[in-house]
């Protein structure tokens, strides 16, 4: 049975659920970040998380969310069981509340377990109904785009505020082979227990994510605040709110440094420009070696986060046990007191580094391969593991 959904106090103008989309299988770390954010009533629900609250919780959870996909809007839902029913009920819809009519719009729809099963039908319907009530027009290329789900016969219509995904900051530009997405990124951080207080290595580090992100967060800086967002091309944006929502935000300072490695040269090049377009910079630095020249910043322990190849992506997993065996003896004799967090998609390739691992978290999705997050506590000196 699904959920009950937060429900919005209709006491307050403008209220309405917030559905946040998450990566599969991070619903409950993105419930935390929401519910550490501060957003009202966050619940975890298929697909993601809802709360409740009005127009300035959707900009700011598209602002400051480091794991959400996507940010939707509910603004309508009634049972369905016909094309005709459905054009009806959608043209009652209050669409010149939510919608321009001088803004194109484009209409998504999905079927499931209903008797309408045909998703292209029923958004024609939909964009029928909105031509017809407000004369706005439909493009394919639309940066409004209207999501219409069909489950169970209850259409639930919503608007994507995000516009492109949220994983989009604004400044990766270069990115090298089998990325990782900044998003998704910041819930693996949220999953090891990173809050910004201790300094992070990746020793594989590619174009500089993990890097990047983690000292996005210890400097305290929004997520989103290089970009644009498809709210701002709605009837309800306020420019001079968000003006000040953005910068009621100030950067905080730190000590901490964050560190990458990798033997591409390219992919050093890559993460050294993606951090100065991120402004982070000045606490970052990218060193091009391979895995076991890596070694231990001087100062306090942290994080050493890791996304190896796995067989899933490069076709030929037993070539790559000599690289994980590799990562855990360069890990266990240089890396005393340091906690470290592996994602792989296979528990034999996490095992062949010999390192104290947990119970895994997951699976989750990463690029369609479902992925298992291994992490240890902090490592004991190399004679007390021998």
């Amino acid at each position: 049975m699904r959920p009950a959904p937060p429900v919005p106090d209709q006491s307050v103008p403008d209220q309405f659920e917030i559905f946040l989309v998450a990566n599969p299988g991070f619903e409950a770390t993105l419930c935390a970040e929401a519910r550490a954010k501060g957003f009202a009533m966050p619940a975890v629900v298929p697909g993601g998380v809802t709360i409740a609250g009005g127009w300035p919780e959707v900009w700011r959870a598209n602002l400051q969310l480091r794991g959400v996909s996507r940010v939707l809007v509910r603004i309508a839902a009634f049972p369905v069981f016909h094309l005709a029913q459905l054009d009806k009920r959608a043209r009652k819809v209050e669409w010149g509340k939510f919608l321009k009519k001088d803004e194109p719009f484009q209409v998504e729809a999905s079927c499931r377990h209903s008797k309408i099963y045909h998703s292209g039908a029923a958004a024609e319907r939909i964009r029928k109904a909105i031509e017809a009530s407000l004369g706005a027009q439909p493009s394919a290329d639309a940066a409004i785009s209207i999501k219409a789900r069909i489950e169970d016969d209850l259409c639930t219509i919503s608007i994507d505020t995000s516009g492109e995904s949220l994983h989009k900051r604004g400044h990766k530009e270069a990115v090298n082979k089998a990325p990782m997405r900044e998003t998704l990124a910041a819930l693996f951080l949220q999953q090891c227990g990173y809050d910004g207080t201790e300094p992070v290595l990746d020793p594989m580090c590619g174009s500089g994510t993990f890097v990047i992100e983690a000292a996005e967060i210890a400097l305290g800086l929004d997520s989103g605040r290089t970009r644009s967002f498809a709210f701002e091309k709605l009837p309800s944006f306020d420019p001079v709110a968000w003006e000040k929502l953005k910068a009621a935000t100030a950067p905080v300072a730190t000590d901490l440094k964050f560190h990458g490695c990798d033997r591409d040269a390219g992919a050093i090049e890559m993460s050294r420009a993606n951090a100065a377009r991120a402004g982070v910079e000045g606490i970052t630095t990218f060193r091009h070696c391979g895995v076991t020249a890596a070694t231990a910043p001087r100062g306090k322990p942290g994080l050493v986060i890791v996304n190896p190849p796995y067989g899933a992506r490069l076709g030929d997993k037993k070539r790559l046990y000599g690289l994980y065996r590799s990562l855990g003896d360069t890990l266990r004799a240089r890396f005393a007191g340091w906690r470290v967090a592996v994602i792989t998609s296979d528990a034999t390739l996490a095992r062949a580094t010999n390192l104290p691992f947990g119970e895994p978290f997951g699976p989750v999705s990463h690029g369609g391969t479902r992925v298992h997050l291994f992490q240890t506590g902090p490592l004991p000196p190399t004679s007390a593991m021998a």
